[in-house]
Formats: C-alpha cells, structure tokens, sequence
C-alpha cells in the first residue's frame, strides 16, 4: 500500500517528489559527530524514499566520512518539509 503525507503547506507529498528539510528531531543520544551530521541536514533538497502509514516521510541522506560513504535516514512530520516544485 502507498500513503501519502502533506507538507508545511498542507500540499500533498508522495515518494519521489523533492522536499527542503526544515526542521529535525533528532535523537538527543547521539554523539556530537552524528548530530553534526543530522542537524546539517536542514535546508537539504532530499527525495522522499517512503512514507509510513503515520505521515512520517522519509529521506536519505548520503555523505563521505571517515569511515566512507555513510548513509543517514531521516524521517520527516508535515511540519519539517516542504515540497519543492518539480
């Protein structure tokens, strides 16, 4: 089954449509180093991977560390993305 979520705007948002990272949650557990990584994800233009059966739309986000490619997964409320224009 595909669900759909809406934006800050109340626009609709689906898997593959291009949103701007507003805002994030993230864990407050985490180590300074990921939580650098986390928070440098707001104003990133992302594709939305999948969107769960609560509104939370997904994003990937893809950088080169340390320890090489490193993938991060962030999931987004309405209030956290908008839809960019396609």
């Amino acid at each position: 089954m595909q669900f759909s979520t809406k934006d800050i705007n109340g626009r609709s948002v689906a898997v593959g449509d291009m949103v701007l990272v507003l805002d994030i949650s993230p864990d407050p557990e985490l180590e300074e180093d990921q939580m650098a990584i986390f928070m440098d994800m707001i104003g990133s233009r992302c594709a939305i991977e999948r969107i769960d059966a609560d509104g939370t739309a997904w994003v990937a986000a893809w950088w080169r560390g340390n320890e090489g490619t490193q993938l991060a997964l962030l999931g987004l409320a309405p209030c956290q993305m908008e839809r960019l224009n396609a």
